[in-house]
């Protein structure tokens, strides 16, 4: 038998709420609230960074944009710019060096978009790849410092802006601290060694050709030349304040993309069986069974080469005035060499 007292406590406790959900709720809510933040997280891209044109414009606009800039710039710094320049430039006078130029130019664009680039990598391969004609002038044609930079500054602007405005910062350089490997991709003394390394190989490389053969090419084939005594009078101390800023660009161009990318899984190792691999898997592995971030160096160093190469044969052939073929091939075969070797020098520290 129940007593009063019993069944009292017992419609008590029936009426009594449970006491512990509210503060539970509080706690969820606090807990949850700032861990929502993905692109932290993950180093993802914001998506309002994303251009929201048609795909097929985007390139087509990237190249108005860009020839547009450069024609505006030249012309309100033409005093500045190409009016000091006239006496060593060489007129384009036919319709095949009008085509080969700017059709060059096109095709340079469109290795930068295409192969997935940001303004940041575009950037650092127009210093290099424009760097050799300019310093060209600078070295042998006596053309003013001041027009140099200047021209430069147009002609990086004229790149960077149209991949900037219709291209994301990929995460390595918009968030680097957040990108795969980041203590490497964001430790100081490591870009400063890297970039002291790409600046020596450039300055060391520049020094072996006149040492060698360059001189003799210049005397040669550089017809309109007024002397060439800063072949024979460069240091390699003296060649830094230049190569250091090629070296700055190859080190963000080369090492920083390779080491922001991400190393290879077990699993993708497993993935080639030799004892089951067909011929074609077989070679196809031994010529390209790298890990991913030697894998972008190498085809990073391999652009570099190309872009530069023929930008610099292109534009010492058919814009300086008494330039003959030989002379603007071993002129570019310079930093050519120089591209490789940095690649090269820049894939062992990483895989190390």
């Amino acid at each position: 038998m129940r007593t009063r007292k019993q069944t009292r406590a017992e419609e008590s406790a029936e009426r009594t709420p449970p006491a512990q959900h509210k503060p539970t709720v509080v706690t969820i809510t606090k807990i949850e609230a700032p861990t929502i933040s993905p692109s932290k997280r993950d180093g993802a891209r914001p998506a309002a960074a994303r251009s929201k044109l048609p795909q097929l414009i985007q390139f087509p606009l990237v190249t108005f944009l860009s020839f547009s800039l450069t024609a505006l710039g030249y012309s309100l710094s033409w005093p500045y710019t190409k009016g000091l320049l006239v006496p060593h430039v060489r007129v384009l006078s036919t319709w095949s060096d009008w085509g080969l130029v700017v059709g060059w130019r096109i095709f340079e664009l469109a290795l930068g978009w295409f192969g997935n680039y940001d303004g940041y990598d575009i950037t650092a391969l127009n210093l290099l790849s424009h760097g050799p004609l300019l310093y060209l002038l600078y070295a042998f044609y006596e053309a003013p410092p001041s027009a140099l930079l200047l021209t430069l500054t147009i002609e990086t602007l004229a790149t960077y802006l149209p991949f900037r405005l219709l291209r994301p910062l990929s995460t390595a350089h918009a968030d680097p601290t957040h990108a795969p490997n980041a203590d490497i991709v964001t430790d100081r003394p490591i870009k400063l060694l890297t970039t002291l390394l790409a600046g020596a190989i450039y300055s060391v490389t520049l020094f072996f050709a006149y040492a060698t053969y360059l001189p003799s090419y210049l005397v040669v084939y550089f017809t309109n030349l007024p002397s060439i005594a800063t072949a024979h009078e460069a240091t390699y101390v003296g060649l830094l304040p230049v190569t250091l800023v090629l070296g700055f660009a190859a080190r963000a161009f080369i090492f920083t993309p390779a080491e922001a990318t991400p190393r290879s899984t077990k699993e993708d190792g497993e993935k080639f069986d030799p004892m089951n691999a067909s011929l074609k898997e077989t070679v196809r592995w031994n010529f390209w069974g790298w890990t991913p971030p030697t894998k972008v160096i190498i085809q990073r160093t391999v652009l570099l080469m190309l872009v530069t190469g023929t930008n610099t044969f292109l534009q010492t052939r058919f814009t300086i005035e008494g330039v003959e073929t030989p002379g603007a091939a071993a002129w570019s075969s310079v930093w050519v060499l120089a591209a490789a070797v940095t690649g090269l020098a820049l894939g062992a520290v990483g895989s190390g």
